[in-house]
């Protein structure tokens, strides 16, 4: 959610129950504007916020030249002192699968530890496996996540030069109503990951500098996306079942959109048992 539009964009997503105070909102508007001289991004977005027992965890991104590469999370407890987040490795994540759980406990220096018996190759001992994760590193693996399985923009949004540079697309006017009420006009942010799957014919009708991210429509289990119209049918808002408090909304005919993520940072894994 761009930073410049903060205090109007929340209101599009408030229908999901959640916002921030006057206070968060101000602190934010403030501390985005020395964030991005200090680390010299292009653009500060409110990721947004994950609730813990003690606490909340507050995230901002920021974006340099290219939008998809050069990002950067940072977190925050007050929304005015920030911390940069580690970035998510094969490893950390596997480590967090396997060590942490449950809710966040608003400590990044809380460490999970698991232990794993594991019996040795000649088979005769077994041997403790001790598994040790920071909440930190944890919460760099849910926000890689969370970005990578729901992030979401409109098509058009965002435009990739012959270089492989995504960047903003200026002349982007918004979907129209109809346009808006497609889930095949909403992509995810990030690299592609069903693009090769698709046909020859498929791929006539995808223009190369706009269609080079997945389509929603493609997500497996169908029916992990809610999306309706709000504010008398002036904002389309969709709603991830997948991870629950993920809000994207767009106002058709312009160029107005975001999403925000406000949750406990836990994945909804029993949705394909609930459709």
């Amino acid at each position: 959610m761009e930073s410049n539009s903060l205090f109007y964009s929340l209101e599009f997503v408030a229908g999901s129950g959640d916002t921030l105070n006057i206070e968060q909102r101000t602190a934010l508007q403030t501390s985005f504007v020395i964030m991005k001289k200090n680390y010299k991004f292009n653009r500060v977005l409110f990721w947004g916020k994950i609730r813990c027992l003690n606490g909340d965890y507050f995230i901002a991104q920021g974006r340099g030249e290219d939008e998809m590469k050069d990002k950067m999370n940072l977190y925050s407890f007050n929304c005015m002192d920030w911390f940069l987040l580690p970035p998510a490795t094969d490893s950390m994540m596997e480590e967090v699968s396997r060590a942490a759980g449950g809710f966040f406990t608003g400590d990044p220096s809380f460490v999970y530890e698991h232990v794993e018996i594991r019996q040795r190759a000649d088979g005769d001992e077994e041997e403790e496996v001790v598994t040790k994760v920071k909440e930190e590193s944890r919460l760099a693996v849910t926000v890689h996540q969370i970005d990578e399985e729901v992030s979401v923009v409109p098509r058009g949004a965002f435009v990739r030069s012959l270089h492989g540079l995504v960047q903003v697309n200026r002349s982007f006017g918004g979907l129209s109503h109809s346009e808006a009420a497609k889930l095949d006009n909403f992509l995810h942010f990030r690299k592609p990951k069903n693009l090769k799957k698709k046909s020859i014919m498929e791929f006539g009708d995808l223009t190369p500098a706009l269609d080079f991210m997945d389509v929603l429509s493609d997500d497996v289990p169908k029916g992990s996306w809610s999306l309706q119209f709000e504010s008398a049918g002036t904002t389309c808002v969709l709603r991830s079942l997948l991870w629950l408090g993920l809000t994207f909304y767009h106002v058709p005919m312009t160029p107005q959109h975001g999403y925000v993520y406000i949750g406990d940072g836990t994945k909804n894994l029993n949705l394909p048992f609930m459709l």
